[in-house]
């Protein structure tokens, strides 16, 4: 009896860290993508408005979608961590 409420126990929890890893990597992959359509789309506004200063907007933009994305590569690894640190707690 006690057995069968532990593995209870522990599958909620498993079940609950692996939706929650799931959660945290696709609300960073949303974040960065909207986070990366919007510089994009400033990016050619600011173009459009002033050609002369092209290569300067596209270089800003350029290293901002690279701050982005490496802020969306450590979110899902930290949410890929938690997902191992649950595996880990129940295989334990």
């Amino acid at each position: 009896m006690l057995a069968m409420q532990a593995a209870t126990v522990a599958n909620a929890f498993l079940n609950n860290g692996l939706l929650g890893a799931a959660i945290g990597a696709g609300l960073a992959v949303i974040g960065a993508g909207l986070g990366i359509g919007l510089i994009g789309s400033r990016a050619m506004e600011g173009m459009a408005r002033q050609p002369e200063i092209a290569g300067n907007i596209q270089t800003a933009a350029l290293i901002l979608a690279a701050l982005v994305e490496g802020a969306t590569l450590f979110a899902i690894v930290v949410a890929f961590l938690i997902q191992q640190g649950v595996l880990g707690a129940i295989t334990h």
